[in-house]
């Protein structure tokens, strides 16, 4: 018996973020510090509703906007890089990466429960985030959640998440 499967994505000039970031890779390597213009793109799989229409665009435009608005222009840190020693002392967070040492205005940091800040990583971050508002607020899950992050322009990751 043949199954139907719906989509929806959305991809926007304003699902964007300009960030500052750093990676550790390999064990024993440490970018230097740098900064993106991020784009992200989420998309929903499942059936209809009895409405005929699987989420609506609007509600999901303005929750992706918000989320990547509370990255935009900030320092995103993670927080459980085994790596990075993050410490906040008053008004300043304080990093480390071995010999490396940055100090930044703790209004100007995003600290990100993620392990990278890799395209993937965000991602992954994102998604979680907007599981939590859709079940909570709109009493929704989707049976596949997909947020993509590009980094620059024909360089991407994307999170998948299925039900």
């Amino acid at each position: 018996m043949a199954t139907e499967r719906y989509t929806v994505r959305v991809t926007k000039d304003y699902l964007v973020f300009c960030s500052g970031h750093f990676i550790t890779y390999d064990g024993d390597q440490c970018e230097r510090l740098h900064g993106h213009n991020y784009r992200a793109a989420i998309e929903l799989e499942g059936p209809l509703d009895p409405s005929y229409y699987l989420f609506d665009f609007v509600t999901l435009k303005n929750i992706g906007r918000r989320l990547t608005d509370e990255l935009d222009h900030f320092m995103m840190l993670p927080t459980r890089n085994p790596h990075i020693k993050i410490k906040e002392v008053g008004p300043q967070v304080h990093v480390s990466y071995k010999d490396r040492e940055w100090v930044f205005p703790r209004s100007e940091c995003v600290l990100l429960p993620i392990e990278n800040t890799t395209a993937e990583l965000l991602g992954r971050y994102l998604a979680v985030k907007l599981l939590e508002e859709l079940e909570q607020k709109h009493h929704f899950v989707p049976d596949v959640l997909r947020v993509e992050i590009e980094e620059s322009f024909g360089q991407s990751a994307t999170y998948e998440w299925r039900k």
